[in-house]
């Protein structure tokens, strides 16, 4: 067989960057991370074994003082920053630069207009609701902004009031120009003047990673993502992979080549079959290392 690992999949900058900081800090003694730190049971496993420790919202309210807690790159509400500080813990906030940019963005635009009594506003978020960095967002609103996962929802939204839209860094482009579309649509429906503010603010590091995979996955007979089962991003990525090549299949760990192989979708005694190994952004580079491992040695 001949595999290959695709150059462009593996950590975005924020999670490598979150990645390296709990590292580092953990050379310093006990910490602990709200949530994990990314969404791969795998890699969160390989810090734990270092001395991370996971925590949820319930832990943090009962953290002794000094406790030193990470924040994970996909950001949190100024709640948790008040939370933490007044259980007098120590913050290592390892929020993506991207994702704090949009945080800051989203809070000028709340406190410019919170005030408008005869016309309120409303903060629109393109966005899956309960995702961490959602969350995080919706928090520099008070909690008012509004998340709207597709089209179909469009009637969360008040027509004849004024919109300001943003999106979640790692939405895709095609689903958030076809919102603004539909938006700006409806709201010339309306009949009402009205503003409809509109701010891209995807990632563009993430968003483009999709031409990339379609590419690989089409020069490979074979392909196998790798990803987290809990990651919203893999399960986006891994769909665009498969429609570039049906043969795709999923895998969390190396142990599930094995089954793989017996149910027969990777024949190992063709020597000349392509096999592609890939992942999301929240996929770590060792683990696409010991899929190919395991690969080789069957």
């Amino acid at each position: 067989m001949v595999i290959s690992i695709d150059s462009n999949s593996g950590f975005c900058f924020g999670v490598t960057r979150a990645i390296q900081a709990a590292e580092g800090e953990l050379a310093n003694g006990p910490l602990y991370c709200l949530g994990d730190i990314v969404h791969n049971g795998q890699e969160v496993a390989r810090l734990e074994e270092k001395g991370l420790q996971t925590i949820d919202y319930d832990d943090l309210r009962t953290l002794p003082a000094h406790s030193r807690v990470l924040l994970r790159a996909h950001g949190e509400p100024p709640s948790t920053y008040w939370i933490a500080r007044q259980r007098g813990c120590e913050i290592i906030d390892a929020t993506c630069p991207v994702v704090k940019k949009l945080q800051d963005r989203i809070r000028a635009c709340y406190e410019a207009h919170k005030h408008d009594e005869n016309r309120p506003p409303q903060i629109v978020i393109y966005g899956k609701a309960g995702h961490a960095e959602v969350i995080g967002l919706q928090g520099q609103t008070n909690n008012t902004a509004i998340v709207i996962e597709s089209t179909d929802q469009l009637d969360k939204i008040d027509f004849t009031r004024p919109i300001y839209l943003f999106s979640q860094t790692t939405k895709e482009v095609e689903g958030f120009n076809a919102l603004v579309e539909a938006i700006r649509a409806r709201s010339q429906e309306s009949g009402v003047r009205t503003t409809v503010e509109v701010h891209d603010t995807i990632c563009r590091n993430v968003a483009n990673r999709v031409a990339e995979l379609q590419a690989f996955a089409k020069a490979n007979d074979t392909v196998l993502f790798v990803g987290g089962t809990k990651s919203s991003n893999a399960k986006v990525l891994f769909r665009h992979c498969a429609e570039a090549n049906p043969k795709t299949f999923f895998v969390s760990s190396p142990d599930e080549i094995e089954q793989l192989i017996t149910d027969g979708h990777i024949d190992t005694t063709n020597p000349d079959l392509k096999i592609g190994i890939c992942g999301a952004t929240s996929t770590p580079l060792w683990l696409m290392e010991k899929i190919s491992e395991r690969l080789s040695a069957s």
